[in-house]
Formats: structure tokens, sequence, C-alpha cells
């Protein structure tokens, strides 16, 4: 029987990341869902999205599109978002795609990119929907059906979405937020329990909402 397991923020946490996919053992015919935020604030990014490459190589997965991918490719692409991009984290990306050369501008590390890296970034997915769920980085916009979501709303939202009955018919599964451990409601389920700040790496297997943690 095929399995879902949805995998919440990682920050470049890759020893959390294995140990989390060691625990799960997915099978080939097993659906990996990632929220997104690979990257930023911790040592490993880079070395991250490679695990993550390889192992879409055996099992199947889709990678949803986080705020912290959408910083990056926004500074690759033009460079003038680099005051936020750096005070949440950019830095230690831009570290592991160009050490041991010192940083110069946003030209060079989009030169450093191997080209797997290019197109993992750019096939990331704003949303993903199943029969039952709805997954996604940040949220949703409350009352607003999926087609008509902001972008925006999708890899940042917080607080409205959190503290509000979504009025869609499927759950939200969904990261972004840190939770000491994870949120559920009847109509969301929230899996970024913190593993960057010292939390647990967090899936969920659905549909049976059984959670499995890295404390590593």
């Amino acid at each position: 029987m095929r399995r879902t397991y949805a995998i919440g923020d990682i920050h470049g946490c890759l020893e959390k990341l294995e140990d989390l996919l060691a625990k799960i053992g997915p099978a080939r015919d097993d659906l990996l869902i990632f929220l997104g935020d690979y990257i930023d604030r911790s040592a490993n990014p880079k070395r991250v999205i490679d695990f993550l490459i390889e192992l879409q190589a055996d099992i199947d997965c889709i990678f949803l599109r986080g705020n912290h991918e959408d910083m990056f490719l926004e500074f690759l692409e033009y460079g003038t978002n680099k005051t936020i991009f750096f005070a949440n984290g950019g830095l230690r990306t831009i570290d592991s795609y160009i050490q041991p050369q010192p940083f110069s501008s946003h030209t060079q590390v989009a030169r450093a990119l191997p080209e797997a890296h290019r197109d993992f970034y750019a096939e990331l997915k704003w949303y993903h929907e199943d029969q039952d769920y709805i997954y996604v980085h940040a949220g949703v916009k409350p009352g607003v059906s999926m087609h008509q979501q902001e972008r925006r709303d999708l890899i940042w939202i917080r607080d409205e979405f959190i503290f509000t009955d979504t009025g869609l018919e499927k759950k939200v599964i969904f990261g972004h937020t840190p939770f000491a451990r994870p949120l559920i409601k009847p109509d969301k389920i929230g899996v970024d329990t913190g593993a960057v700040y010292g939390g647990c790496l967090t899936a969920v297997q659905l549909p049976q909402e059984v959670f499995i943690y890295s404390y590593r």
C-alpha cells in the first residue's frame, strides 16, 4: 500500500533529515512531500539539496517552494533583496555554495550553482493537492479557493491562517511556523517543529496522521 509522508522545514539540518528518512524507510512506491525551506540558517544547505536530488532518483518526491527558496531565487536573479535574505540566514546558503571563496556578488553565487540545483529550485511547486489534503509551505488565505490564492500567502502567511478556519473542504498540511510539537486542528496540521532551532524534524504519515520525529 502506498504511503504518503509530509516533511517539515529542514533548513540545512542534514543529519536530522538523514535520520528521519532512515526511520521512515520509504519504499519505491511511497510518496514524500517536502514542505519547503530546505536551505538557510544551518551549515549544510547545499548538501541537503544534494541529498534530496539523489533521493528523488529512487523515491517519488514532491518538493514545495518555501519562503527561503523564494528569497534565494530572487537574490540569484536580482541581488536586490540582500538585506532581508541575509537577515533570514541566507549567508549560510551562500557560503555552502562558494566556500572557500569570499562572497562578492549575487552573480558569483548564481554561477556556482550546479545545473542539477538550478533545475531543483526552478521546479519547486507552490502547493500540492490530493484526495484528502492540501500541502503548502506556510498556509492559505482563509475563505479563498486554491486557484485564487496569492503566491505570497502560500509561502509567508502565519497568524491569519493559523487562527482562522480555512473554509476549505480538505485539511491543510503546512510548515513555516515552528511549534514545540505538531499543531493539530480540525482543518490543518503544522509540522515545522523548529529543527534548526534545536527542535526535532517532523514528518506526518497520511492519512493515518501518525508523526515521526528526528532529534539527531
